[in-house]
């Protein structure tokens, strides 16, 4: 807006104050849109616990350009709220924006919240990943002997813990990873995304994870824990890319998770050989459930091969599996002991699979020379009903252990559909007991069908695990929109 001096000159002095009060308004809404503003915003959220102190990511430091190194913004901002854990606990917001940050770790009643926008750019620099000790109950590292990365968010010894959000994304931009893997090069075991250990009461919900150099979700030596709502997204031959692992974990509950994996979607597990019996420590009373997986080289459930504490009381029902090699598969070895037993499986539907059913006795991978070769699994109570699928090579293969067969198995109202090329034998047994009624192909004689007459559905257990009373609120936090 601009005027002639003249102009100017020939109005009244009074004017002239208005006139230009109205100039510099003007120009300030021109270069509005040049500087940030916000407003607040509220946003409802479910989770085992609400929090009475909320932060910004920003308030500590953190800049969300993707090159920025966040790691100290995180830390300090933890190390901040941690102080509100007996005042009613905290909740770190991270906005809109690519947040590159290395491993931090979680504290009490604390819930870490990130907008639909954001993501967490896991660091390529392994000095941003302090080395740990390996999992007592394993020995070693999974990768090398001796330590382990600590995985990019990470707890131990907590109680009340939530990781959720409107969906925003956590990148462990894990092809520098798979890349070292694959060449030999690591020296520790790579990190996972999300590792919680010797913790009570933890809820992971409503995030997408992408590219994790190793596994996604590790759960270990905790009880009560929830993970919902979770994508997990994984290049299909990325290595050892499992999605969730709970591992020696007590009550747990699994659903409404979408994964695409390189290795198996979801792994149940309780220690390795020696280390694992010693320890302990077993996975019970874990529920999944509308889980949707695929996974072309490996399973949708696998329980085990890392089972030597035992395996108890897993109930899978609404399972959907496409394009993956097998459905739940249980997988132990001479020298593991240990146990899995009393597993409950129904309502499985499964397009263009290896295999259906596949149990083996031969996972002969150990963590070193000391395992006890006397030391036998014990495999019993396995139930599977209800499913079908179509395009499948091999229905079944069931491979026990000589002089310790896997028994108790049962298979109930199951029509497999076989691909065009499918394997002349749709059924191979060996070392194995149990029943069958109403499963097309006909099972392997050592699955005898008892006839309709005298047929009864496999068991699923009706009670509910504790668990599922573990009660969600509805929540709020206030965050800033600009």
């Amino acid at each position: 807006m601009e005027f002639p001096i003249s102009t100017l000159t020939n109005i009244p002095a009074i004017h002239r104050v208005l006139l230009l009060a109205v100039v510099i308004l003007t120009a300030l809404g021109n270069v509005h849109g040049r500087h940030k503003v916000h407003k607040w915003e509220t946003v409802e959220y479910s989770a085992i616990s609400c929090r009475a102190h909320t932060a910004s990511l920003t308030d500590f430091g953190g800049i969300g350009d993707g090159t920025t190194l966040n790691t100290n913004a995180f830390k300090t901002a933890v190390d901040h709220l941690s102080q509100f854990q007996s005042n009613g606990g905290s909740l770190l917001y991270v906005p809109a924006g690519k947040w590159l940050t290395g491993s931090f770790n979680l504290t009490n009643h604390f819930t870490l919240y990130l907008d639909k926008d954001a993501v967490l750019l896991a660091s390529q620099d392994e000095n941003d990943y302090p080395v740990i000790a390996p999992l007592p109950s394993y020995g070693r590292g999974r990768d090398t002997d001796g330590g382990r990365f600590v995985s990019l968010i990470f707890g131990t010894n907590l109680t009340d813990v939530v990781i959720t959000g409107e969906n925003g994304t956590i990148d462990g931009q894990g092809q520098l990873w798979w890349d070292k893997f694959h060449k030999g090069e690591l020296k520790f075991t790579r990190p996972y995304l999300i590792e919680i250990m010797y913790s009570d009461n933890i809820q992971i919900s409503s995030l997408t994870l992408v590219n994790s150099p190793s596994w996604n979700v590790h759960p270990v030596y905790c009880s009560n824990i929830i993970i919902q709502g979770i994508t997990i997204l994984a290049p299909v031959r990325s290595p050892n890319t499992d999605g969730i692992n709970p591992d020696s974990c007590i009550n747990t509950r699994i659903e409404d998770c979408y994964i695409v994996s390189g290795d198996d979607c979801i792994a149940v597990k309780s220690g390795w050989d020696e280390y694992g019996v010693a320890f302990g420590m077993p996975t019970k009373q874990l529920a999944i459930r509308r889980i949707t997986c695929i996974s072309p080289t490996s399973a949708t459930i696998a329980l085990g091969s890392e089972m030597s504490g035992g395996i108890q009381d897993v109930r899978a029902e609404d399972i959907t599996a496409i394009d993956t090699e097998s459905a739940v598969r249980i997988k132990t070895a001479v020298g593991r002991g240990g146990y899995v037993k009393d597993i409950y499986v129904k309502g499985v539907t499964m397009k263009t699979m290896k295999y259906v059913f596949w149990m083996t006795g031969d996972y002969g991978s150990h963590p070193d020379t000391n395992y006890d070769p006397n030391a036998l699994p014990v495999i019993e109570n396995i139930n599977y009903r209800d499913m079908v699928a179509e395009n499948v090579t091999i229905a079944a293969k069931l491979s026990g252990i000589s002089g310790d067969p896997f028994t108790g198995i049962c298979i109930s109202n199951v029509t497999i559909e076989m691909a065009p090329k499918a394997k002349k034998l749709f059924w191979n047994c060996t070392d194995i007991s149990g029943i069958s009624s109403g499963v097309v192909p006909q099972p392997c004689d050592l699955l005898p069908d008892q006839g309709t007459e005298y047929a009864a559905p496999c068991n699923f257990p009706t009670e509910s695990l504790p668990i599922d009373d573990m009660e969600i609120q509805t929540c709020s936090c206030r965050k800033k929109i600009y």
